[in-house]
């Protein structure tokens, strides 16, 4: 059994000394996604990578979409690679969609996290009476579409759109890349329970000290998630980092690192980046 959750996850363990950190990636990304981070912290914490199933190197044939039909499915995904490798206490950090997982997998077996961090996660992506998700059904519908007729083309224009940083074409041709190696079947599926999910029930029930990293200009969530998300998870801190577009670990990795670091080391001594990078992270803390 326990082979097999390497296969299918293309699980990665880096060191052993220190706290187990697990980095887990959004839509269309992969592992490679968090390597500054990586060389951050890999010298103080045991480091655990993986590829969702249907991305990066996973094994596409564990894939079928009636079994990732929720989200729920991937929090069980990372929970057995936590029960695999006898994680407890661990730092579970998920971007995008991984941080709903996470959050799942925290509420159903909290012993295995002492800290969580969401990077740029929403709850629900439509909007819904007064809450902002920043999308409505149209547009997703016009998504939907313009994936089902040419997935590579849409995966080339959505990539820039996401990453948004002009100034840094290389990374929106990276996430070109990771996006389109996903076979288009299950990247449509997959787009779909991403974005017709709703887990705001699930973020009153998190007893797990949480850090919500938010940043601007972000086609996938809109500002308003990140203040919600705060809102309504009781041991909720938001942060705001002067970044912009859906993959902030990638296009601003010392402002992302600061803010890791701050959380999960509150009492450490800093290590000061050179120049004015670190004056760019503006902080505001809320409890729920």
């Amino acid at each position: 059994m326990g082979h097999s959750i390497y296969a299918r996850n293309n699980v990665r363990v880096l060191g052993s000394l220190g706290p187990p950190l697990i980095f887990a990636h959004g839509f269309g990304s992969e592992q490679r996604a968090w390597r500054h981070q990586v060389a951050a912290f890999r010298d103080r914490y045991q480091i655990i990578l993986l590829d969702h199933v249907g991305c990066g190197r996973s094994d596409f044939n564990a894939y079928s979409a009636e079994r990732y039909s929720n989200i729920q499915r991937y929090a069980e995904d990372l929970l057995e690679i936590c029960e695999e490798l006898d994680v407890m206490d661990g730092i579970l950090v998920g971007h995008s969609v991984s941080g709903m997982a996470g959050l799942l997998a925290a509420v159903a077996e909290p012993k295995r996290f002492r800290q969580l961090v969401c990077i740029k996660a929403s709850p629900r992506y439509l909007n819904d009476g007064d809450y902002v998700g920043g999308f409505e059904q149209p547009q997703l519908d016009a998504l939907y579409a313009a994936m089902s007729a040419n997935f590579y083309s849409w995966a080339m224009g959505f990539a820039p759109l996401a990453m948004n940083t002009p100034d840094m074409p290389e990374l929106s041709n990276e996430f070109a890349r990771t996006l389109s190696s996903m076979r288009p079947d299950i990247a449509l599926s997959t787009a779909r329970v991403i974005f017709e999910s709703d887990c705001r029930a699930a973020l009153p029930l998190l007893k797990t000290p949480t850090l919500v990293l938010q940043s601007g200009q972000d086609i996938a969530v809109a500002d308003e998630v990140g203040l919600y998300m705060a809102q309504h998870i009781p041991n909720a801190q938001l942060t705001r980092i002067d970044a912009r577009g859906h993959l902030p670990h990638l296009s601003s990795p010392l402002l992302v690192n600061e803010a890791l670091e701050q959380f999960i080391e509150p009492e450490a001594p800093r290590k000061r980046p050179q120049g004015a990078v670190a004056s760019a992270a503006h902080r505001e803390q809320r409890t729920g």
